[in-house]
């Protein structure tokens, strides 16, 4: 697997590569329906996508990676450098995600590796996320891969309840 960022681009993204991520977006109904991110989690349109990634690219401290397993795109992560409260020293995870028909097949511990190899290699000690509080999968999920629960509070957006996930970055040996 491979990881790469988002392409820069003014305007749109090309069609080919909207495409790809709105049906990696819409191949999981039932976390789109958890999360509440789009009106209809059965019907995720190519513009829903492309204005929710433009949203989260307005943050110069934002990356969007897209995930490659042979050519294919099979996930996407959008982390944070920088939290917006000034008290947060880590960076953060704010979605990961591996297409639905992907599942159970290590992309999404093999994508979160390469993250937290990413902020590991930019000097970072320790990383955080938060997990709605209706999603026990993602929950089991990231505490199999060494996240502790070190907070409960709503999310800064939508005012969802949440665990605040933190993992320490040891240095690589």
């Amino acid at each position: 697997m491979i990881i790469e960022p988002l392409p820069s681009v003014a305007g749109a993204l090309p069609g080919p590569l909207l495409a790809e991520l709105t049906a990696l977006y819409a191949s999981d109904p039932a976390f789109q329906q958890l999360s509440g991110d789009f009106p209809d989690p059965h019907g995720i349109r190519s513009e829903q996508v492309a204005a929710s990634l433009a949203e989260e690219l307005a943050n110069p401290d934002t990356d969007v990676l897209l995930a490659r397993s042979q050519g294919q795109l099979v996930g996407v992560a959008i982390t944070l450098a920088h939290h917006p409260d000034p008290a947060d020293p880590d960076p953060w995870i704010g979605l990961l995600m591996v297409d639905a028909r992907q599942h159970r097949s290590g992309y999404g511990r093999q994508l979160a590796g390469l993250v937290e190899e990413r902020f590991r290699a930019a000097g970072r000690d320790g990383v955080r996320l938060a997990v709605l509080e209706n999603n026990p999968r993602a929950l089991a999920f990231w505490t199999a891969l060494g996240y502790e629960v070190i907070d409960r509070r709503p999310d800064r957006q939508l005012g969802r309840p949440c665990a605040v996930l933190r993992k320490l970055l040891k240095p690589a040996e």
